[in-house]
């Protein structure tokens, strides 16, 4: 029997029927669907419709339901259920077999429309909660390899020309910087998300007296929602999680080009895990970037889920429409980001640097010109004066192919007498990185102390979700 069949004479059309049906997706929703049922008799409970042994059956049965489907097996057996038009359905169709008419009482005071948005805001928030959990296990690994390198340095590069020498784990820490932002972002719309949309009945809220904070508060949510329209209808949580999810994608998919190009033999920097790399067919040589390059890509998939979730909710009149069905599966297909980021955490822990060919591309190409400008501005001339002497000596230095250190005093003294003995000591590679030494800069000190910070910020993150976490 259907949910809503009281009104209708004619049975549906056998193919519409089939091809409206959401169980085929929204299966994944059980234990959500399972948790909030219970959430809903506790406060049925505490309006006087079910009996506290009602409650105590109807809450063992919903318990019983959730564990008779967690194996692959089960899980199927809820996706291919014959009759059940949604996962809703499939529960209450299985508490009816379960307990007889006692589950048809669970429906009171309630409709599908709040069900499935409370559905959706407690799976987000669990994917939330994994998603940033992988994210500070590849911070983790990038700090970890930033302390592995020490005071080894690497070209930087702007417009992928060299621009100045920079340590290495300053490198590093710029993913991590992105890595904290995008857990932020997350833990904002986890923030946002977190209201109990739970007795908002349809569209203009439940008919019954339900004290809507029970099932707030057993289900973890800060408050229910405030106004029973917006409740219904609003799906800016999927795509606010799904636009956080493709800034992840984009940060992933830099680093990914970056690992993919310094680890060709014409950069020579990163040498590839063979655990996460594949050769071949054709060529016996080959060590493929497959990680990388898949990395690359998923940042499409990603964000086409967001794009899907845009138009779908584009120009929606209030409240809720069965076009909302279509935003499930674009918030199911991400699921692989957390495993995604899991990988990419146990590759950059895999990663090996070949120090000497990054510090000899460090070494080459005027990477100390700046270093040399501001040499002169502590001389007292003018930057911009500074910046043209030394450009005119590194235009010098390129046509007798060597670099600004290797000149001597008599020929750095044609392009200004301020130069002096104490020039060469001021560009060479330390204090090149030495020289910036800012809060965010590359020197050494200060990078060292960016580490320690970052190791902190990192903890701090991991122990706020073992909280959360522990709290639900």
């Amino acid at each position: 029997m259907k949910m809503w069949s009281g009104r209708f004479r004619e049975p549906l059309d056998k193919e519409f029927e089939q091809w409206q049906r959401s169980i085929v997706f929204d299966w994944r929703l059980l234990p959500q669907e399972v948790a909030a049922s219970k959430a809903h008799a506790s406060a049925l409970c505490a309006a006087g419709i079910l009996t506290q042994e009602e409650t105590a059956e109807l809450r063992a049965a919903l318990d019983a339901i959730a564990a008779a489907h967690t194996t692959d097996a089960g899980k199927a057996q809820v996706r291919d259920h014959a009759t059940a038009e949604d996962i809703h359905h499939f529960v209450e169709l299985s508490l009816v077999e379960r307990i007889g008419s006692l589950g048809l009482k669970l429906h009171t005071g309630r409709s599908r429309n709040e069900q499935i948005a409370t559905d959706l805001r407690l799976y987000v928030r669990e994917q939330i909660e994994r998603t940033i959990v992988s994210l500070a296990a590849w911070a983790n690994a990038l700090v970890e390899q930033a302390h592995k390198a020490g005071d080894a340095v690497m070209p930087s590069y702007t417009h992928l020309q060299r621009a100045e020498p920079v340590l290495i784990a300053h490198w590093l820490l710029a993913y991590v910087e992105m890595l904290l932002r995008d857990a932020s972002r997350l833990k904002d719309c986890a923030a946002r998300l977190n209201y109990c949309p739970l007795g908002s009945g349809p569209i203009a809220g439940a008919t019954l007296a339900l004290d809507r904070i029970i099932a707030a508060r057993e289900l973890g949510f800060t408050a229910p929602t405030p106004n029973s329209m917006d409740a219904t209808s609003d799906r800016d949580f999927v795509l606010e999680f799904l636009n956080a999810l493709t800034i992840v994608g984009l940060h992933a998919s830099r680093f990914a080009e970056e690992i993919t190009l310094f680890a060709t033999a014409e950069f020579g920097f990163v040498l590839l895990p063979e655990a996460f790399s594949t050769g071949s067919s054709a060529m016996p040589q080959k060590k493929n970037p497959d990680l990388t390059e898949l990395l690359r890509a998923k940042v499409g998939r990603i964000h086409g889920a967001a794009e899907a979730v845009t138009l779908q909710i584009k120009g929606l009149p209030l409240a809720y429409n069965k076009d909302m069905q279509e935003t499930q599966e674009p918030a199911f297909s991400v699921e692989f980001v957390p495993q995604m980021l899991a990988l990419v955490a146990r590759f950059t822990a895999a990663l090996s640097f070949n120090h000497n060919a990054m510090k000899t591309a460090a070494e080459n190409g005027y990477l100390n010109a700046m270093a040399a400008a501001t040499y002169l501005v502590h001389k007292g001339v003018p930057f911009r004066t500074a910046h043209e002497k030394i450009g005119n000596a590194v235009r010098y230095a390129l046509e007798k192919g060597v670099e600004l250190d290797a000149l001597s005093l008599d020929e750095l003294k044609q392009f200004g007498e301020e130069f002096d003995s104490d020039f060469f000591s001021a560009v060479d590679l330390n204090a090149t990185l030495d020289c910036h030494d800012v809060i965010g800069g590359t020197a050494r000190s200060r990078v060292r102390k960016a580490l320690e910070e970052a190791s902190a910020r990192i903890a701090a993150l991991a122990s706020q979700q073992e909280a959360v976490h522990a709290g639900a």
